[in-house]
């Protein structure tokens, strides 16, 4: 069974900095694309950022050159390190990557919540 479980969620004032991982678990054969999206209180979920197998890297417009994203493909794992965080960044974080295994297709982590206040 496959399993993405983040962390690094918290509580941080405008202008701070976090860094959120998930990691992927269980019977993996290969992990293709790997992503991170948000969805705040009342809004849909969005894209964040997303990243290749080979390292290319996907932004949104509102987190371009504060936010980076990284993966780890020896340790199954993805990052985000978000800097110069705006109370608009409040949001619930998901993981999210296109995993081979028995079953081929997206998987999806629980969420962490950040949380950034003014």
């Amino acid at each position: 069974q496959v399993r993405l479980v983040e962390s690094g969620g918290g509580l941080v004032q405008a202008g701070g900095s976090l860094r959120l991982s998930c990691a992927a678990s269980g019977s993996i054969f290969s992990i293709n694309g790997m992503a991170w999206y948000r969805q705040a209180p009342g809004k849909q979920r969005e894209l964040v950022a997303d990243i290749t197998s080979g390292g290319t890297s996907n932004y949104a417009d509102s987190v371009k050159g504060r936010f980076t994203i990284s993966r780890d493909n020896a340790k199954n794992t993805v990052y985000l390190q978000m800097n110069s965080l705006k109370p608009e960044d409040t949001a619930v974080y998901y993981c999210n990557a296109y995993i081979i295994s028995w079953r081929r297709g997206d998987y999806w982590g629980k969420g962490t919540l950040v949380t950034v206040s003014s």
